[in-house]
């Protein structure tokens, strides 16, 4: 029997951090012929991911432009990706999560009669607006895709309850075993980080969601900056995301402060290895409420909601919101009490244990015949454990 040929499809820094290790483990497997396709919808944050992991794309539709709409960029990918499904006849289409790279994938594939997986699959926040335009993408990849690698069984049960074709499986988050590859004694790439005291207590920061653009980006700024002005004892450490609203926003009110390092965006080495030193870390993005924990490090999310529940739960994330007096108050709670960090900072990551790619992979060998029977630690859709 000839090995399974699965394209794996991404495009972004965090589909990438997320995908290179599933790339890496699909293509240990002599039952599996593991492909790349990269859509470039984030252009030097995603090269930067691929160099860390050692990851040569087979495709590179280098999409990226300045001013890029979501319509120019699912309309590429659709167009580019259409020619790349020709040449390389992939049994099975792997896209990751909720970008629009991932839902322009999806429907590509479909638009081939091609099966879809959708790793990240089920998270949801039932507000298609909120954040935009991730929910209604991961909801609609939901629709199209037949195999779906649920990180949680929460992620399991929405996807049940929206009656989605094909088979669940839970299998952890991917980017658990990621943190295999990046975690390390070794200095940063980044060398204004090598002048950090990481005595000191240093916040680790990221915010960057379009929903946050305008008022809530400045409420979040104006609470930062208010921190590090009052407390000179503490070092935030925030890599601006490229977008110009968010460099202009940041940039008007951190500039200049002596203790608040603004820096290019960060590799996923650098990023991991910044979370790992930080005393706790604040963000609105997604990838960190599952990475940060993972490394024992509590977790404020700038949002006033997350698809990440499970988190909020355990205990290892806590919703701050975007007011001001808000996310000065929750800093200030674990800077100041003890218990209260050591509760966050201890809590069990639900998000798995490092095996996410191996449970996926042994799910498709096993889906497409390569393997006799199911593993005995998952089964699918309603049997997947509670990870």
């Amino acid at each position: 029997m000839k090995p399974l040929r699965v394209l794996s499809v991404f495009g972004t820094r965090p589909e990438a951090i997320k995908m290179c290790p599933l790339a890496l483990e699909l293509a240990r497997r002599s039952a599996l012929e593991s492909l790349v396709c990269v859509t470039a919808q984030h252009r030097e944050m995603l090269d930067s991911v691929l160099r860390t992991f050692g990851v040569r794309p087979d495709y590179d539709l280098d999409i990226m432009e300045a001013g890029q709409t979501l319509s120019s960029v699912t309309s590429k990918i659709l167009d580019g990706l259409g020619a790349v499904l020709d040449e390389a006849r992939p049994d099975l289409v792997l896209v990751h999560g909720d970008t629009t790279t991932a839902f322009a994938a999806a429907l590509a594939a479909f638009y081939h009669q091609l099966p879809v997986g959708h790793v990240e699959a089920g998270l949801r926040t039932f507000d298609r607006w909120s954040p935009y335009p991730e929910e209604m993408n991961r909801r609609l990849v939901g629709r199209l895709a037949e195999y779906h690698f649920a990180p949680t069984a929460r992620n399991r049960d929405n996807l049940l309850r929206e009656a989605v074709d094909g088979s669940i499986f839970v299998t952890g988050n991917t980017v658990i075993d990621a943190m295999a590859y990046t975690v390390n004694p070794r200095p940063f790439a980044c060398e204004a980080l090598n002048r950090v005291d990481f005595r000191r207590r240093v916040i680790a920061m990221t915010c960057h969601r379009r929903e946050n653009y305008g008022a809530p980006m400045e409420q979040i700024f104006s609470a930062v900056a208010q921190l590090a002005q009052s407390d000179p004892e503490l070092t935030f450490v925030y890599p601006v995301h490229l977008s110009p609203v968010v460099q202009r926003a940041a940039r008007a009110q951190l500039e200049g402060l002596a203790n608040v390092l603004l820096t290019e965006p960060l590799d996923a080495m650098d990023m991991h290895k910044l979370i790992s030193r930080s005393y706790l870390v604040l963000t609105d993005s997604g990838g960190l409420q599952e990475e940060a924990p993972a490394l024992g490090k509590p977790v404020l999310v700038l949002r006033r909601e997350t698809e990440r529940p499970e988190a909020v739960e355990a205990g290892t994330v806590a919703l701050a919101g975007v007011e001001r007096e808000t996310v000065i108050k929750m800093v200030r709670q674990l800077l100041d009490e003890p218990a209260r960090y050591r509760a966050m900072a201890h809590a069990v990551n639900p998000y798995g244990d490092g095996q996410a790619c191996r449970r996926i992979a042994d799910a498709i060998e096993w889906r497409f015949g390569r393997a006799e029977r199911p593993p005995e630690e998952f089964h699918p859709n309603r049997a997947s454990p509670n990870l």
